[in-house]
């Protein structure tokens, strides 16, 4: 049991705790639980949990406040419980951070499936190296300014980026010299809701390197791996 994963479940109803509690159990997971966000953060300091079931609706701190905190300082997977129909809280939630939801009422075999699949997801991808949003960055002959999320050149010409471009360069910013396939890339730029065999991930490779390679058709910065992915190859460093 001790190489099985650890499940937190953060939810102030004890019924819901106890029921998932004891069916992520009977299938070979350990299982803290917490009934608002201070017990969360105090079981956080003393274990190492893999993943967060989270229900949107807690007293004081609501779900949405919690995840969008725990995405600050750490990119541990976070399930949300969201009531059935609330379509706002579900997009809201996916945005602050949350890897992915199930609607109240949920079948227990549906939640398992969505843990495990949401695990799998987070083991395959290599350890990131964050930085933070105040955090300006220099790699090639680029300084990545991400607060204000624009490209200088070395001459000091700002180059914006769109939200696309953006969230694919962070991306390769904290992977930097890892191959990322495309199912990887779609999942950290795009979340849950992107298609299967979306290939619009090609389409904005292509358009990042036309803003920061010397010649986009023989990228030196990003490199195709075929039959891979994508690999970001200059070194990466704070400014």
């Amino acid at each position: 049991m001790v190489d099985s994963p650890h499940i937190l479940v953060v939810d102030d109803h004890k019924e819901i705790r106890d029921l998932v509690g004891r069916f992520l159990k009977q299938h070979g997971m350990r299982v803290s639980a917490a009934p608002d966000g201070k017990a969360m953060r105090k079981i956080l300091s003393e274990h190492r949990i893999n993943l967060i079931v989270l229900d949107l609706m807690l007293p004081g701190e609501d779900g949405l406040a919690l995840c969008r905190n725990l995405r600050a300082e750490s990119s541990i997977p976070v399930v949300m419980l969201t009531a059935m129909g609330e379509e706002t809280d579900r997009i809201v939630g996916l945005e602050m951070g949350a890897d992915d939801y199930i609607a109240k009422p949920f079948n227990p075999r549906e939640l398992l499936a969505r843990i495990k699949a949401v695990l799998r997801r987070a083991q395959s991808l290599p350890d990131e190296e964050r930085f933070s949003e105040e955090t300006s960055v220099v790699f090639d002959r680029w300084t990545f300014n991400i607060a204000k999320r624009h490209l200088q050149t070395s001459d000091g010409v700002i180059n914006p980026l769109s939200t696309g471009e953006f969230n694919l360069l962070l991306t390769f910013i904290h992977h930097p010299g890892h191959v990322l396939n495309r199912d990887q890339l779609i999942d950290l730029t795009q979340g849950r809701d992107s298609t299967p065999f979306d290939r619009s991930i090609d389409t904005q490779v292509s358009r990042l390197r036309k803003r920061i390679e010397v010649d986009p058709k023989d990228p030196q910065i990003i490199k195709t791996v075929w039959g891979g992915g994508y690999v970001f190859t200059p070194a990466v460093k704070k400014k």
